[in-house]
């Protein structure tokens, strides 16, 4: 069995992460409509993604805590290799999340998510994002408990910054200055051009910044290894 194949054996083996995967769809979609009419539950699907991005990668955590890493260090397969195939498992299951809840939004609440194409878009991007960024963040702690610890409050630091508890509109001029910084704003950003159905050259700027954002914490990531 590859490691990736392995991985996704395990992730979905736990029924909390089974729960998470298939539950989570239901509840997002079916959460009420928020102040601009837009459904609750997709402008929060972020900070679930970034709470599920999480516990995956804390697999790696607990593999390394388990003397696992060490066994991988003398078979026949790199730690790059094995970072890259967990993280395209836990990639492969995010996505396949988003698939379930753009599919049953447009079930539930029919055109009014817009564009369905560009609204998936986005989630996958950032679901890279999100595991690419707890990759990075987990690289800076030896255990596990500590990482997830910290993890809860650098979430809801992104959730205020990023506009999905706090409008930005409503923010003060700097606050809204700094929100650019973090990948919840371009996440937010994505979602309204897609529930206005704007153009595609529009979706391009957060998809390309999303990229960018990907890109450093998985060089982040992968120059401090999780071993």
């Amino acid at each position: 069995m590859t490691i990736f194949a392995f991985a996704l054996k395990r992730s979905i083996r736990s029924w909390g992460n089974l729960l998470l995967l298939l539950g989570l769809p239901m509840v997002v979609i079916l959460l009420p409509r928020g102040y601009d009419g837009y459904p609750l539950g997709f402008q929060f699907y972020g900070l679930l993604q970034l709470f599920f991005a999480s516990k995956l990668v804390h697999m790696i955590m607990e593999d390394r805590k388990n003397k696992i890493l060490n066994r991988i260090g003398v078979a026949p397969i790199t730690h790059a290799a094995y970072t890259a195939q967990n993280l395209l498992a836990f990639s492969l299951l995010l996505i396949v999340q988003s698939i379930l809840i753009v599919g049953g939004g447009w079930l539930y609440h029919g055109p009014d998510l817009g564009n369905l194409l560009q609204l998936w878009m986005i989630f996958c991007f950032f679901a890279f994002t999100a595991i690419s960024f707890s990759l990075a963040w987990c690289s800076w702690f030896r255990h596990p408990d500590a990482s997830a610890a910290v993890m809860l409050g650098i979430i809801s630091i992104m959730a205020v910054l990023g506009g999905t508890l706090i409008p930005l509109e409503v923010s003060p001029e700097p606050l809204q200055r700094i929100s650019k910084i973090v990948p919840t704003y371009w996440l937010h950003y994505g979602i309204d051009l897609a529930a206005e159905n704007r153009p595609w050259k529009h979706q391009l700027t957060p998809l390309l910044i999303l990229i960018l954002f990907t890109a450093a914490f998985l060089l982040i990531g992968s120059r401090r290894r999780l071993a």
